[in-house]
This record gives structure tokens, sequence and C-alpha cells, in this order.
């Protein structure tokens, strides 16, 4: 008999060995979860699915998988798109220290209705078309109140004015300024508006709206008796002087029946205040809670609830634009030609609307009595509008 030698004998096991794993099958390694190479920026997130362990050579019985949830994705804001400020065939040309010109810019006054940033940031904007529409040059300015910006224009530091309603009569009863564009808006309503049939309509006039904090208890005109009330500053019209002549109407003295008053400063102030319970009521503009200008829901999400409307004023015209009697006449005219055009251009028109929530102008002729009508009115109630300025 044949004798094998150990080192077969050892690599007939080896050979046996590898058969039978081979059979068997291989170990394979667990998988690691790999992360995907990074994609540009995507409107959503692609969902990754976690690794799990697979059952051994068992029969798996199939589940039903849900699909990913889709993630709700906000529809994109429409942008503004960019001012188109060319310039004007009939631009005049301005001679060196002449009013218009670099270095004599003609200035332009805005009375200090709403948020100040936002009018400083609206009006430079404003200002930057004119001049690239015109040819002039302008600079701007922000009255520290109503007051101040008609003695801008009366002491001929302001050439050009954006004042408000009140302003313009008691500024042309005392220094003759003249009333070029009325502002016509998106008319802003309410649930107790006689007009609220023309909301979102272009009009040139509005309401103004009295308000009260719900926890006051605040429903009618008697219920103010003896409770604190904002107004917005002693020249706003909406904001004082209308509000003051429906008040006494009503059985209300607004200098003796309130425990205390405030003047706010800007309509958005008066809501806030009224929101706070600052103040149990006030008066603003329609509707200056729901207004995207002032956005005031966004700062207070619950405003609605807070606080609540229980009256409105009759119309009051539109504040709008206006000159010094001593301006050329010519600079009128293309100031107001380029204005007129700016409401034409979204791009340019997105500045008036952010300013004032200004929409379009109406220009102002001889047959426009809006102002003399409602001058007329205010004197029928005592109100003299040259009488309350100093």
């Amino acid at each position: 008999m044949k004798r094998v030698s150990v080192p077969y004998i050892v690599l007939l096991g080896l050979l046996v060995a590898s058969i039978v794993l081979a059979a068997c099958g291989t170990a394979t390694p667990a998988a690691t979860p790999t992360t995907a190479a990074a994609a540009g920026p995507t409107a959503t997130t692609v969902p990754t699915l976690a690794a799990t362990d697979t059952a051994a050579p068992a029969a798996v019985v199939p589940t039903a998988t849900s699909a990913p949830a889709a993630t709700a994705t906000a529809a994109p804001k429409p942008t503004t798109p960019p001012a188109v400020c060319n310039k004007l065939s009939d631009a005049p040309t301005v001679a060196a220290g002449a009013l218009g010109s670099t270095d004599n810019p003609i200035n332009m006054v805005f009375v200090p209705s709403g948020e100040s940033g936002l009018i400083a940031q609206a009006s430079s904007a404003i200002a930057d078309c004119l001049n690239k529409m015109t040819g002039l040059s302008f600079t701007i300015q922000t009255g520290t109140s109503y007051a101040a910006a008609i003695e801008a224009m009366g002491a001929n530091k302001a050439q050009v004015g954006f004042l408000n309603t009140f302003s313009i009569l008691a500024a042309q009863a005392k220094y003759g300024i003249i009333p070029a564009l009325i502002n016509e808006r998106k008319y802003s309503t309410n649930d107790l508006d006689p007009d609220k049939a023309l909301g979102g309509q272009l009009e040139p006039f509005y309401r103004g709206q009295f308000i009260a904090n719900v926890a006051s208890g605040i429903k009618t005109f008697a219920d103010l008796k003896g409770k604190t009330f904002c107004f917005v500053e002693p020249l706003s019209t909406s904001g004082y002087i209308v509000p003051r002549i429906i008040l006494k109407a009503n059985g209300i003295d607004p200098d003796k029946d309130f425990k205390a008053t405030q003047n706010a400063g800007s309509h958005p102030n008066v809501a806030i205040a009224v929101y706070k319970g600052d103040c149990d009521a006030g008066v603003t503009y329609i509707n200056v809670i729901t207004d995207p200008t002032s956005n005031l829901t966004k700062t207070y999400p619950d405003i609605t609830d807070k606080v609540k409307v229980f009256a409105d004023t009759d119309r009051i015209p539109n504040d709008g634009v206006q000159y010094i009697k001593t301006l050329d006449p010519k600079l009128q005219a293309v100031i107001t030609e380029a204005l007129l055009a700016m409401t034409q251009d979204p791009g340019a028109r997105a500045f008036l609307t952010k300013l004032y929530a200004i929409n379009a102008f109406m220009k102002i002729d001889s047959s426009f009595t809006m102002y003399s009508d409602f001058a007329a009115v205010l004197k029928k109630a005592g109100v003299d509008p040259a009488s309350l300025i100093q």
C-alpha cells in the first residue's frame, strides 16, 4: 500500500473546504448608507430611505409602501420688474444754479402719515426716477409733522408737496399752493362701509373708521364716554379733523368726554395702540388694519380679532401732489407728466404704492371741485383750515 504524504492530505482538505463554502454561498457585507452627491439648489429636498436589515432566505411577505409625502412648497412671490424711467422727450435743459440743477435741486416734502422708513425708501426711489425722466435734480424730506410739511412749502423750502387732504386745504388757503394731481387708490373698505361694492376699484376718495379694542366693550359712540382715545395728529383729515366733527354730532365732546386722548403720530400707530390696549379706541383711514402697506397683520397676526370697527366717516377726497405757486409752470408740467408716466410702468408704480398706496393719479383741472366742496363742508361744521395753521 502506497503511503500518502502529509502535504497531499492538507491540500486535499483545503480543496474540500473550498467546495463546501462555494456551495453555501459567501457572506455579503452589510450595506452602508452612502450620501448622494450634492446637487444644485432645488425647491424640495429629495427624501432618502433608511437602510434596513434583510431577512435570511425565508420568503418575505410584501407590504404596501406609502409614497413619500409631498412637501408643501410655497408659491413663488411675484417679483416687481425694474422701474423703467426713460427720459421724456420734452425734458428741460436747466442752467447751472437754476432751480432743478444739481447745485439747486427741487425739494419734495412728504407728510409723516405712515411708517417713516417706508416713506424714506419710497420717496428716494421716486426722486431718482423723476431725475432720470426729467433731467431735474431733486431732494426729499419728510415733515416732522403735517404742519411742518405745510410750512416748508409756505417758506419755499419745498417746491413740491405730497400733502394729505386737510393740509392741502390749509396750504391752499394760507399760501396759495396749487393742487396738480389727486391720488387714486384701489378702494379699501370694511363691513360697515356703504360703498363696500366699490372695493378694489380706483377711486379718488376714501373713508375713515372708528376702531376699538374688543376688550373695551365699545360698540357705539355712546360707549366712548370715560374711555381713552387715540387720534393720528391735529392736521390729519381722517385721523383728527373729520372724526372730531362726527364725535360732536354724536354727542361726544372730544375735549371733555374722554378719560384721556393722545396723538399717535400715524394711522398704523393708532391701530397698534388700540391693539395693545394703550387706547380703548381710535380712528384711522379704512382699512389700516388689513392694508398691505402698513402690513400690521404680519407683526400682529390676531389684530383683526382684537380690534374691531364700530363706525365709518363720510367720503373724504384723497391726498395728492401740489406745487408752490411760484414754481415755473414748465417745471410743474414736466414733473406732472413724469408722475403720470410712472403710474403706467409696474416697476415705477411700485414706488408710489409703497409710499402712500398710490395706484394712479387723476390730473386736476378747472372743473375739479372735490377739494373746494369738502372745504365748504368743513366750514359749515365750524372748521376753517387756514385758522389751524399757526
